[in-house]
This record gives structure tokens, sequence and C-alpha cells, in this order.
């Protein structure tokens, strides 16, 4: 059990064994007494009462939980968006077919846009960069983008399929967390409107209360921090107390150089990669019965974290 569950039971049911509570005594005056301070350096309390479970519980638990979407929320990179780049390469009349091997190298670019600019670069000798776009420039750039955009619709049109479900686990920590007064953001390299497709598709009970940070809203894409520090600063949050829930190198980089807790749930891509320096890694979140963790466990301490504060 949880440290903060113990606790949680302790206060209410008498019949708990007097040692847990003599045990933890200490503790929870060291931790009463640092309330107490940073309520005076606040102002105050907003209003008397006795101390209550809330107090200790948001000491403990984190403001926010982020997720990556591919990969996290669902297995899209495979069967989803290498599928639809193919497809919008065919309507181009391009003769390119990204195999799976090959898509999964391509994932180590972050960015739907940047993927594709990078293979064009190392097939120069191939169209479209061999005379239709040799250079650089503001037109090529624009023709990718609206490469991409209808690569986009297309993947929606998958998404909205319902061929795509939701990984093991998923729907349970999202309620798990916003029911524990936590924030939940999805935060990603993929197009926003490709996002928030899957957000309000997957996610429909959800979705309203699921702010999506995605796409080109930062200069710089993963393994760059921008993303989740743009997120715990519009949400209002302390980055130290997030928790990113990723599936890649690149994503835990990111949320690391954030300043993040960061628990990798590897993918269908990602099993092999190096997860060095995550705080915890899964196969899955899990499902109701066959739970890896859930949201009491990404307490700080944890159950799961490598790491020391």
């Amino acid at each position: 059990m949880p440290l903060i569950s113990a606790l949680t039971s302790s206060a209410f049911r008498p019949g708990l064994a007097p040692a847990l509570r003599r045990r933890e005594t200490s503790r929870m005056s060291s931790n009463a007494a640092r309330r107490s301070a940073m309520m005076r350096h606040r102002g105050g309390p907003r209003s008397r009462g006795p101390l209550g479970v809330q107090a200790l519980r948001n000491f403990d638990y984190p403001e926010a939980i982020l997720f990556d979407c591919d990969g996290v929320l669902c297995e899209t990179e495979r069967d989803g968006h290498r599928v639809t780049f193919n497809m919008t390469f065919k309507e181009n009349g391009l003769d390119h077919d990204w195999d799976v091997d090959t898509y999964g190298e391509l994932l180590k670019i972050g960015g739907g846009k940047e993927r594709m600019t990078h293979y064009f670069n190392t097939v120069k000798d191939r169209e479209p960069f061999k005379s239709q776009w040799p250079e650089d420039t503001e037109e090529r750039r624009a023709w990718i983008k609206s490469m991409h955009l209808r690569k986009t619709d297309l993947f929606l049109q998958v998404v909205e399929s319902g061929k795509l479900p939701l990984r093991p686990g998923v729907r349970r920590l999202v309620k798990e967390a916003l029911d524990g007064g936590a924030k939940v953001a999805v935060c990603s390299t993929s197009n926003e409107k490709a996002v928030k497709g899957i957000v309000k598709t997957m996610l429909p009970e959800f979705a309203d209360r699921i702010p999506v940070f995605a796409g080109d809203v930062v200069a710089k894409k993963k393994p760059a921090p921008d993303v989740y520090k743009l997120a715990a600063t519009t949400l209002g949050v302390n980055p130290a107390r997030c928790v990113v829930i990723e599936d890649t190198r690149i994503g835990l980089l990111a949320g690391k150089a954030a300043g993040m807790r960061v628990c990798v749930t590897k993918s269908i891509y990602s099993e092999d990669e190096d997860f060095d320096g995550a705080d915890a890694v899964f196969d899955c979140i899990g499902d109701d019965g066959d739970e890896r963790f859930g949201f009491e466990d990404l307490t700080t301490p944890g159950s799961f974290w490598q790491g020391d504060d």
C-alpha cells in the first residue's frame, strides 16, 4: 500500500495498528510544521478548521499528469501515422512507401513535417527533392506543410473509425488523476488537430478537461523541453510536481529537461530504446485488475521512483 493510502486509512480507522501511527508521527509533525511555515509566508490559511487529509494529499500528489500522445494514449505510429503518410505519398504520385522498420528509424525525428523533410533529404536523387523542390525555400516548406495537413485529415479518418483503441490503463489513470484533483494535459510533437481528434474521439467524457499542447505551439520540438515547460506555465503548476507519461527516449529527454518526473510505458516501436534516466519504466499502465501503477503510486516520494529528490 502506498504510504499516502496508509496515512489516509489510519486517519479514519481506529482499529489500524497503533504502530503505524507511531511510526509516522515524527514525519507528519515535520510536514505539518512545513505547511504552517508555508501558510504564514502566503498570509495564512483562508479558513480555520481541523487539519484535513486533503492538505497532506496535495503535498504529496502530483499537480499534473502530462501524457504524450502517439504510443502513449494509443498505438498510432505503425498502423495510423505510417499508413496515412504512405497514403499521402501515393495521392501525390510519389514513389515512396515507408515500411515498418523505416518508419521506426524516422521516429527518432520529432514532428511529421520535420520527419518528411529529413527523409526526402536522404533520397535527393528521387522526387520530390530531385527536381521539383531541390532547394530549401519557403515554397518547399509550404508544400511540405500542405502534404502534412492532408496526411492529418487521413489520419483523423482512421482515428474516428475506431481502429486505434486506447492503450491499457489510459482511461483509468486519467480518471484517477482528475478525481484526485490533478490537472491532465496532452503534450505532443504531432499536429494539434490530430491530437485533439484523438482526445475527443477516445476520451470524450474527459476531453473538455484535457488541454492539448501540440504541433507548432512551440518552435523547438522534443527532445527539447519546450512543450512541457509551456504546459506547466499555462496550467500554473510546478514542473517538479508534474509527472510525464512517455514512450520514447526523445520524450524522456524532453520531460527530464523540463525538470519533471518521467514514467515510461514502452510502445511497439520503443521497446528496445535506452530509457536510462527514467524514473520508472513499464510495458503499459494497465487496466483494472491488471494495473502496473495508479495515480496514488505517483506521489513524491512514490512507490516506483528510481531517483531521489
